[in-house]
Parts: C-alpha cells; structure tokens; sequence
C-alpha cells in the first residue's frame, strides 16, 4: 500500500466531505450526521492564508488515487497567538491505523516548524480516542488538561483532552 502526502485540492472536497461524516471518524470530531457538502467544499476552496492543509492518498495498483485522510492547519490570526496554531486531522474508517495519520502529522508538522516557524501546535482529542493519543503523544504532544463535558458525542457529553507540542528555539 502507497500512502502518499500532497497538500489538498478542490477537487478532493467531495472525498473528504464523506470522510468527515462517515461513522468512525464523524464520532471523534464536531462533524454533525447533517453535515452539507457546502461546508468541506468552503473549507477548502476559502480558507485563507492562515490555514494550510495536506491529503493522504492512497496511490493503486493503476496510478489512480483514492483520498483517505486531511490534516489541517490553522495558524491563529491575532499578534499575539501568532506564535501558534490548531491541528485537525482525519483519517478514513478503513485505512486508521495504517501510518497515514502518523504521515499527515509529520507532513503538517514540518510546515509548523520550518515554513511557519511555529512555537505551539495543539489540539483537542476525546479522552476515549485513545489510539489518537497514542500517536499525538509518538509526534511530540503532550496533555495539558481536561475540558469536562466539552462536546456530544454518540448521544453523551464527552471530555476532551488538550494536548500541545511546544518547540524550544
């Protein structure tokens, strides 16, 4: 299997819109069941010059490729956070666990740390995900606390764990 990291195109909002609300990925992210298509299409096509974001493909057998998972990276907008930014990451039901978060990672962490010059990246994850924690933690990330009853999720209010990698210069 050749995963492959390219950053995203407009052509792929189809693809990532039926990441996002497919079940086993929609349930770890604020993704709703009535998501539009409207909304992944915007994401990419009028992001601004703050957010940058990577696609992970699986490249067949035939040279065609299938998208399995997005990163995202939003740079905060104010002087004083300028400093920092949020990562959102998915990955395909069917291709977790298989190294293309752990590429996407790597693909957007270099962006922060030597295109962006970056001091802090961090993220929230769900207490449950533990298998995202595990390669939050593998990247460099470390816990910083707990936001009690953050999100719905499934039907019950779920903890989110804040994680930040901060790189020393």
């Amino acid at each position: 299997m050749d995963i492959r990291i390219r950053p995203v195109r407009a052509q792929d909002a189809q693809a990532i819109y039926e990441i996002r609300i497919m079940s086993g990925v929609r349930e770890n992210m604020l993704a709703m069941p009535t998501e539009s298509f409207s909304k992944s299409e915007k994401m990419i096509a009028g992001a601004g010059t703050n957010f940058h974001a990577f696609t992970a493909i699986l490249v067949q057998d035939d040279a065609s490729e299938k998208v399995i998972g997005m990163a995202g990276l939003q740079v905060y907008e104010s002087p004083r956070l300028r400093h920092s930014g949020g990562i959102g990451i998915q990955v395909h039901r069917d291709y977790q666990g298989m190294g293309a978060g752990q590429k996407l990672m790597e693909a957007i962490l270099d962006l922060a740390d030597n295109w962006l010059m970056l001091v802090r990246v961090e993220l929230g994850v769900y207490t449950c995900n533990e298998k995202a924690i595990r390669l939050y933690e593998k990247m460099g990330f470390e816990r910083e606390g707990i936001k009690r009853k953050a999100a719905i999720r499934n039907g019950e209010y779920a903890d989110e764990l804040m994680m930040a990698r901060i790189r020393n210069c």
